[in-house]
């Protein structure tokens, strides 16, 4: 198994005191994964557009290692807790927070045979169910702002390979969960013709 490639993107974007839209500069933002590929990408560029980071991730040596200069938090989302942890630092080091980006995921290729129940039980603990875990506990932070959720999956959801039947089942799971959210939360379905996404901003909820 290894870090997964994402290209299907859940997301919402609103900056605190700007409204819906695409200002990032100067919002508080936790993006968790960021020792990755992709994660560390998306880092760097938030940085370089004035975001406000908390970096987490299961190494905080290897997030100190991007050099950003932000607040940084280990956690795991295998771990329920994960998310309760990151809501803490985010009120101690940014006063709150504007978005959540999760870029977290691995991968594992074979036919179902070819997965013993370890790796079948890692897949959906970290690709599936460990997602839920950093939304929930933020949740009541980007009510308060109104801010945004982005969950980074993979084209397979979509479209399932031989071979990938684990690892799309996974990521089609992802998918699901957001799109669930997105109802919940009032969504608001937007985003760039080149990128299948679902937008939505958090705390629009009716109240009747």
């Amino acid at each position: 198994m290894g870090g997964s490639q994402s290209s299907k993107t859940t997301a919402g974007t609103s900056a605190r005191g700007e409204g819906r839209g695409h200002a990032l500069g100067g919002s508080a933002v936790a993006v968790l994964g960021a020792s990755g590929g992709l994660g560390s990408a998306i880092a760097r560029a938030l940085a370089g557009r004035g975001s406000r980071l908390l970096l987490a991730g299961r190494d905080p040596s290897r997030l100190g290692a991007l050099g950003l200069g932000t607040p940084l938090v280990g956690v795991d989302v295998r771990d329920p807790g994960c998310g309760q942890r990151i809501a803490e630092a985010a009120v101690r080091t940014l006063d709150g927070l504007d978005g959540l980006i999760d870029a977290t995921g691995v991968v594992a290729f074979g036919s179902l045979l070819d997965h013993d129940d370890d790796t079948i039980e890692e897949l959906f603990l970290t690709n599936a169910m460990g997602p839920l875990w950093p939304v929930r506990g933020v949740l009541p932070l980007l009510e308060a702002s109104r801010g945004f959720v982005a969950q980074l999956s993979a084209v397979v959801a979509e479209r399932p390979p031989a071979g990938m039947s684990v690892s799309a089942a996974t990521r089609a799971a992802l998918t699901a969960t957001d799109d669930a959210l997105a109802r919940e939360l009032r969504a608001i379905e937007a985003g760039e013709p080149s990128v299948p996404s679902t937008a939505f901003t958090v705390g629009v909820r009716d109240e009747g």
